[in-house]
């Protein structure tokens, strides 16, 4: 093994330290070192060899940091599968990526068990717990059989930072693998530790799930620095102030929905939570009034950041600033090169909105679709199809979207996906899907109907239908029906039209 190994060295230098706290469960980093090195040749043994792609459909837990430790160990690519998708949908991302090997919690050995029919090509399937269906592979008996000595030839090329693949929703109603060939480059990595100002000496808590890319990455530079992990397995707001309270938890990333429900337990029943230091908000826009909200409950502590998993963390917001500048997502980060661009391809002005575009060197690439990659890309620079302004003191401020995409609790969903569930219905004629405010998710998914003549489906009745064929965050949780959907004379939906009507008097347009 290469001797830059970054768990290897935090096991030889403090092997006692806790690493992963997990449901009372302490995994030091000596142990985590071990289990990471049983994984990584568990992984070889299969036959996957580096860069191979292996899909983890589970919630958090302290084997899922064995399992990405021993990923990165054997320089293969991690695929986080989001685990409220359904069959054909995780069938899909494993078609997609190509997996060699597929990973379910013991809560999800059955969804990855429907998919199989679907999936191309031969594929491992391993489960953890004690249920291993027929055809399946034992996650502990593996283990048990692997070494726990460091894999020939893994961490090569430096200090082995994890290879991940993000599946990101596509406007087209399919996901696409949001990756970086290369990994992420050490200095940005480092950049992010220094900006946020995170120490060995900090206590994480891991709320949000693990597939996240913004969740996985905190917890992973925690990791990196030495740092202990509390992993809550899924966000439960009283356990997330308890886990607080108990570990003495210094930092934690969060989508503001999470936010929200924290600051309600907590005022419903105080825990002493002076240990943090820093709440790391992003994933969605972070409304002004909960800002006030949480600052007075636990004090100057907020930071806010605007970016992608496909082109990192662009702009940073500091506590300071976090009510002097109300609705901004921050100022540039070092080594971002921002452009806001107008409908003529031109720099706007300080004051006028722009689609945000950004050149670094964290950009990602999709998998297997240069079409979609170079279509995102214009003279180097990368859109999400974000729209922002910049004031003179150059503060961004993220306003609108140029896409359809609704983003809900901090989820991300595309219309189109829902869109092509709806119009299987033997009743629907024509729908459109779009995001409507509500207090607690920011947005949430509303559908627009035109039954077909005759037709008497209900709104129950059609959310239903989606909730059988699609992820259950991303099915309408309202239903309208109209006479007519609005549709431009060569057929494309009229979304802004549709859309000014609920959002009129929100105060906001995202």
């Amino acid at each position: 093994m290469a001797d830059t190994d970054i768990l290897a060295g935090h096991a030889a230098t403090k092997p006692a330290k806790p690493a992963v706290v997990f449901q009372g469960r302490v995994l030091d980093f000596d142990s985590l070192n071990r289990r990471a090195n049983r994984a990584a040749n568990m992984f070889l043994s299969l036959g996957c060899e580096p860069d191979d792609r292996v899909a983890v459909m589970s919630f958090n837990s302290a084997t899922g940091f064995e399992i990405t430790n021993g990923l990165r160990k054997a320089g293969l690519v991690v695929t986080g599968i989001n685990y409220r998708l359904r069959g054909p949908e995780v069938a899909y991302v494993l078609n997609d990526s190509g997996a060699r090997v597929v990973v379910a919690g013991p809560d999800h050995v059955d969804v990855v068990e429907t998919a199989r029919s679907e999936v191309i090509g031969d594929v491992r399937y391993i489960a953890v717990g004690d249920r291993v269906p027929a055809g399946w592979l034992g996650f502990e008996e593996l283990m048990r059989a692997a070494s726990e000595e460091a894999p020939d030839g893994s961490d090569a090329d430096g200090p082995g930072l994890l290879k991940s693949m993000t599946y990101t929703s596509g406007t087209t109603g399919h996901p696409k693998g949001a990756w970086r060939p290369k990994g992420i480059n050490l200095e940005n990595v480092l950049q992010v530790i220094m900006i946020f100002g995170l120490t060995e000496s900090d206590v994480h808590l891991m709320c949000g799930p693990g597939y996240h890319s913004a969740v996985g990455f905190f917890s992973a530079l925690h990791q990196l620095l030495g740092s202990t992990v509390v992993v809550q397995q899924k966000f439960e707001a009283d356990d997330a102030l308890d886990l607080i309270e108990r570990n003495r938890v210094t930092t934690s990333f969060m989508a503001p929905t999470l936010l929200q429900r924290l600051l309600d337990a907590q005022e419903r029943r105080p825990r002493d939570v002076s240990s943090l230091r820093a709440l790391i908000i992003g994933a969605a826009p972070f409304p002004y009034a909960l800002k006030q909200r949480a600052e007075s409950v636990f004090g100057q502590i907020l930071w806010e950041f605007y970016g992608a998993t496909e082109t990192g963390i662009n702009t940073v917001l500091r506590p300071e600033d976090q009510l002097r500048k109300p609705g901004s997502c921050g100022t540039a980060v070092p080594g971002q090169e921002i452009r806001l661009v107008d409908a003529e391809g031109r720099d706007a002005p300080d004051g006028t909105p722009g689609e945000f575009m950004v050149r670094n060197t964290w950009l990602a690439e999709y998998y297997k679709r240069p079409d979609a990659t170079s279509s995102s890309l214009h003279d180097g620079y990368f859109s999400v199809g974000d729209v922002a302004y910049r004031d003179d003191e150059g503060y961004y401020y993220i306003c609108d979207r140029q896409i359809d995409m609704i983003i809900s609790g901090g989820v991300n969903i595309y219309p189109a996906e829902v869109e092509a569930v709806l119009h299987a219905h033997p009743a629907v004629a024509d729908a459109a899907v779009i995001g409507v405010p509500d207090d607690q998710w920011g947005e949430s998914v509303k559908a627009i109907v035109q039954r077909r003549p005759g037709a008497s489906a209900t709104a129950e009745e059609l959310i239903a239908f989606c909730d059988a064929r699609i992820a259950g965050y991303k099915k309408p949780r309202s239903v309208d029906f109209v006479d007519e959907i609005p549709r431009e004379p060569a057929g494309k939906l009229l979304k802004r039209k549709l859309r000014e009507r609920y959002w009129a008097g929100a105060g906001r347009t995202i």
